[in-house]
């Protein structure tokens, strides 16, 4: 990946056309940052904002800068040259083609060495409770396979240097090794989450209120103690989690 980006969001207007009270946020190369917020809050159009660079042409009239400045038209337009990866709680592949035959496909557009396909089936099983492979086709992947295969394609193909995640909770792979992944490299990492592990992991968090940008809250050195006190309560829930999914008694596993 080329040098560290910063991502600037300038303010827009809320769903009641009134001005958000966040009017700048500067972001790093190497930050994590959470959305947080009720469910209508406004937390999956702000990232749509910021996948599409917003330039004050969509209905939150948000600017998007990069490095300071307004992106070039063709960072927009171009998929070959796309800043911004996301991953999603709603994936589903359309193209009939196997694992391998994708990662195979990327990994070329992007110029990498195709070996780099078996590293990324290795690691998205490590994230997902049951194992895929090269010749398994895409349509036929689970929910949870589909989000690990993207984890580790973004994480070892993907060059994009800001990834979005939204509400990965709910995927069905371990979410933490996931966001450790993610952020490798300086990337910008643009977390929208409900959960309070994930949450405490970013360094702040964006509140969301009718739409707009309401507050930022910088993560306390006694909200990093619970989060590692959660991070642990989350490892030993993954672990049941494998134990009932195995068809055995929990009873030992404690």
């Amino acid at each position: 990946m080329g040098p560290k980006l910063s991502l600037t969001i300038n303010g827009g207007v809320g769903k009641n056309g009134i001005e958000e009270r966040i009017r700048r946020i500067d972001i790093d190369g190497g930050d994590i940052v959470g959305i947080v917020g009720p469910t209508g809050s406004g937390k999956s159009t702000l990232i749509s904002d910021i996948e599409q660079l917003a330039q004050a042409d969509t209905p939150s009239r948000r600017t998007i800068l990069i490095n300071g400045a307004v992106p070039d038209s063709i960072i927009r337009t171009d998929p070959r040259k796309k800043l911004v990866a996301q991953l999603s709680q709603n994936m589903h592949f359309l193209s009939d083609m196997n694992v391998g035959e994708f990662l195979k496909m990327h990994a070329k557009s992007r110029g990498r060495r195709t070996e780099v396909v078996e590293d990324a089936i290795d690691l998205a099983n490590t994230m997902c409770g049951e194992p895929l492979a090269a010749d398994h086709h895409l349509t036929a992947l689970s929910g949870g396979q589909s989000r690990a295969l993207m984890t580790a394609d973004i994480a070892l193909i993907s060059d994009s240097p800001i990834v979005l995640i939204d509400e990965i909770e709910n995927a069905g792979i371990r979410k933490q090794e996931a966001l450790r992944l993610l952020s490798g490299e300086g990337k910008i990492v643009i977390v929208v989450t409900h959960d309070p592990v994930l949450a405490l992991s970013t360094s702040r968090r964006i509140v969301m209120r009718s739409g707009g940008m309401s507050s930022i809250i910088e993560r306390s050195e006694g909200e990093r103690s619970v989060c590692s006190r959660l991070a642990e309560m989350d490892d030993m829930l993954i672990s049941l989690r494998e134990v009932i999914r195995n068809g055995e008694m929990v009873e030992g596993h404690l």
